[in-house]
C-alpha cells in the first residue's frame, strides 16, 4: 500500500523526469524517445524506481545501463526543478518497462 504522499511525489517525479527526457533528448540521450511509464517511491521517499519505455533502441538493456551511468546528471536536473517541493531528492533506479512488448506478444498469440 502506498500513501497519498508517496503517490503525489511519484506523480511529481514522473512529470518532471518526462520533461527532462523530452528537453535533453538530442544532447544527452542520442535522439532516442524515452517515455516514463511508472515511478514508484519507497515509503521513506529516498528511492524512486523509474520504469522507462524506449522507442527506437535496438539494445534496450545497454541503453538502460547508459541512462544509469548519467543518473547523477538527471538527478541534479530533477533537484533543480523540485527543490521547493521536496526536502530530499530521491535516488533514481532505472528499469525497462516491457509491458508493451508483453501486450504485443499476447495480441499476436490471440490472432
Amino acid at each position: 500500500m502506498s500513501s497519498t504522499r508517496q503517490n503525489k511525489i511519484s506523480r511529481l517525479v514522473q512529470k518532471e523526469l518526462s520533461d527532462i527526457f523530452q528537453k535533453n533528448t538530442s544532447s544527452l540521450f542520442q535522439g532516442k524517445m524515452i517515455t516514463v511509464t511508472t515511478v514508484r517511491v519507497s515509503p521513506d521517499l529516498s528511492v524512486a524506481k523509474v520504469y522507462l519505455s524506449l522507442f527506437p533502441v535496438k539494445d534496450k538493456e545497454a541503453f538502460i545501463t547508459y541512462i544509469t551511468s548519467v543518473e547523477s546528471q538527471i538527478r541534479y536536473e530533477l533537484g533543480k526543478r523540485v527543490r521547493h517541493q521536496l526536502r530530499i531528492i530521491p535516488e533514481l533506479a532505472f528499469f525497462l518497462d516491457d509491458s508493451l512488448d508483453y501486450i504485443e506478444n499476447i495480441g499476436g498469440l490471440l490472432k
